[in-house]
């Protein structure tokens, strides 16, 4: 009978102290300083003044201050769509083949340089197309070259090669229907589209 007294006491110990070491391991709350209180209150100060001196300035416009407000806002946003239509509307034209920028490429491109800088998020599909001459593996590789040949352009001019991808249409996609030089010269050209997340 001692025995078992013994045993449940030895028991009741050992749960005993592996609670009071739980209890006394468990971590405590990070204290918060006064100083770091002060400073989180003068930020949440600073904000709300920030936002009732734009309801202020906003409150105290005319209706015709704000109607100007609303009109630059939205040539803004029209100025910025067609930036992004132009972007996508020049395109770069190449010699009979040839795969090398001329000087009217490369000012095109130098365009898209400065529009990609001011647009850091844009992705951007550069797509190779050649004339209906020559078999189709000659124009595919051909109008890969194209497309490699401004990307690397662009890259050398400070754009992150990993916002730009290349394919090659070679001839299937022409942009003028023709069989002479005129319908050739259109159809030999790098075009640009926008990723799909754009």
């Amino acid at each position: 009978m001692t025995r078992k007294l013994n045993m449940k006491f030895s028991l009741l110990c050992i749960v005993m102290l592996s609670l009071a070491l739980t209890v006394s391991c468990a971590k405590k709350p990070p204290e918060t300083t006064i100083e770091s209180e002060q400073a989180e209150a003068a930020e949440t100060r600073a904000t709300e003044s920030e936002t009732d001196t734009a309801r202020a300035d906003e409150d105290s416009l005319t209706e015709e201050e704000l109607e100007a407000r609303r009109q630059a806002e939205a040539e803004a946003r029209q100025e910025t769509a067609d930036a992004r239509d132009r972007f996508v509307s020049q395109k770069v034209y190449f010699k009979f083949d040839d795969s090398s920028l001329t000087d009217s490429a490369r000012d095109v491109l130098r365009d898209k340089v400065q529009w990609l800088r001011n647009h850091p998020d844009a992705c951007v599909i550069i797509e190779g197309h050649c004339d209906e001459r020559g078999t189709d593996e000659y124009n595919l590789a051909l109008g890969s070259r194209r497309a490699e040949s401004v990307k690397d352009f662009l890259t050398k001019a400070g754009i992150n090669g990993s916002r730009l991808t290349t394919i090659s249409y070679g001839e299937e996609r022409p942009a003028v229907k023709g069989h002479n030089e005129e319908a050739w010269a259109e159809n030999r050209r790098a075009e640009f589209r926008f990723c799909s997340s754009e």
